[in-house]
């Protein structure tokens, strides 16, 4: 029996083991571990685990399950609520969302509801256990750009209320960031996204790859010759931001997106496959979210002694402290309160060190952090061969550019209703980082769920 206090430990690989592979780090519960965690559960009537939950998971009613044993229970309750359990069972940041308004975490440590989900999620993968689908079509079309989180989430909504929906993807393959972005041993491409999106699938959705809105085809030619009614814009983030210091443009300097695309779509931490990626013997890693994490872990993996250069400290630090204490864990080497000046380049333009200056924190900005300062005096050189900045990204302005009415901000985001994902042409809606720019898998899903909801309302009053 579990102490109430203190959550069931999760299995890991081993550090040192796993800072050499790709495989998964994180094994997570078997049925009788997942079963002893879920006892810890109040099963309050009010839950604030579910106000956390940004698609609103019916917690409570899922973990009961778990604890009585009914895992093909469980993960009909999660359906209900997310089309991608076994994702969000992994990529959440559910210390600061669900987990962080759980009861049981003021006087000891909350539920591990995020494992729980990866739990019955699996489950249901491992024994094919069915989405529920709608019984029939209600002959409303419906396109989705995107197969990311949260086009597959408005697209799975969609379908289970009888919409016929097809999924338009610039890529050749899947999934959007959760295949190009998320390295194989934070989330297994064959094993989890691809099974996720075969149950997508099942509910009725259609996909189509090597679509590319504002080139193959125009959002206003799908409305007005193709007889879509309605159209949901998920295409995501994927404009690399820069920082415009000296030697930016030399060979060896990569965005995180770069990088984390040739690793995780073209497979070159396979050596079966011949994609060229710049491994590096001295990698610098710029910023510090989960995908400066994901880089870092990536080129630690590939045989390179990595830096995470960050200007502020670690308590400022935006990656999930999972991520920070993977990646410390395996041996990447932080250097706080620290900023790049400028990339020094050898004579034949390839990288050859960088100059940083040392950074103090002042006044809070206007995010709420503290503003990094630089000290004058301070700068010194370290001796890299490659940089990857990992800085933000921001939406490719090719979709807004080819849609007439189409309103973006300044920040060339495509702007949007919060509560339904409306935008300012009719009949449009959008959600996820086109919307908001670079944030979590959780939140475009939140955003995906919305924008079904807009849809479906306008639709069902025709």
């Amino acid at each position: 029996m579990a102490d109430v206090l203190k959550r069931v430990p999760v299995r890991e690989q081993d550090p040192k083991v796993r800072a050499t592979n790709f495989e998964e780090v994180c094994y997570g519960y078997n049925k009788e571990e997942a079963m002893d965690e879920a006892t810890r559960c109040l099963n309050c009537k009010n839950a604030k685990c579910i106000q956390g939950c940004p698609v609103s998971i019916n917690i409570p009613g899922f973990i009961s399950k778990v604890k009585d044993g009914d895992i093909e229970g469980a993960y009909q309750v999660i359906g209900e609520s997310s089309a991608l359990p076994a994702i969000c069972g992994r990529v959440c940041p559910q210390e600061s969302q669900c987990e962080s308004k759980c009861i049981r975490g003021i006087k000891g440590e909350p539920v591990s509801i995020g494992k729980l989900e990866r739990f019955v999620a699996d489950y249901a993968l491992e024994n094919d256990i069915k989405p529920a689908k709608a019984e029939k079509t209600n002959g409303h079309k419906v396109a989705v750009i995107g197969s990311g989180p949260s086009g597959l989430t408005c697209a799975g909504d969609l379908a289970k209320l009888g919409y016929e929906v097809t999924v338009f993807e610039a890529l050749h393959e899947l999934g959007g960031v959760l295949v190009y972005g998320i390295p194989e041993f934070r989330l297994p491409k064959q094993k989890v996204v691809k099974k996720e999106i075969e149950k997508v699938k099942e509910l009725g959705v259609k996909f189509e790859t090597n679509v590319v809105i504002g080139k193959s085809t125009t959002i206003d030619q799908l409305m007005e010759e193709e007889d879509f009614e309605a159209v949901f814009i998920g295409s995501g983030a994927g404009l690399p931001m820069f920082m415009g210091i000296p030697g930016e443009t030399a060979n060896g300097v990569f965005s995180a997106n770069e990088y984390l695309t040739r690793s995780n779509l073209m497979k070159a931490f396979d050596d079966s496959y011949d994609t060229p990626i710049a491994a590096g013997k001295k990698v610098a890693v710029v910023g510090g979210g989960n995908v400066a994490m994901d880089a870092a872990r990536t080129a630690l993996r590939l045989g390179a002694e990595v830096h995470i250069v960050y200007r502020r400290s670690e308590a400022e630090l935006p990656a999930r402290v999972e991520e920070v204490h993977h990646a410390k864990e395996e041996g990447v080497i932080f250097d706080l309160l620290t900023n790049p000046k400028e990339i020094l380049v050898d004579e034949n333009g390839w990288v050859k060190g960088m100059k940083v200056i040392k950074m103090e924190l002042g006044e809070p900005d206007a995010s709420g952090r503290r503003r990094p300062v630089e000290i004058a005096g301070s700068e010194y050189e370290i001796e890299v061969d490659t940089v990857i900045m990992s800085l933000g990204t921001s939406p490719n302005p090719l979709i807004s550019s080819t849609t007439k009415g189409l309103e973006v901000n300044k920040r060339k985001c495509i702007v949007a209703e919060e509560s339904n994902g409306q935008t300012s042409k009719a009949c449009v809606f959008a959600g996820g980082d086109a919307v908001t720019g670079a944030a979590t898998v959780i939140l475009a899903m939140g955003a995906g769920k919305a924008g079904a909801k807009g849809i479906h309302e306008l639709l069902s009053a025709k």
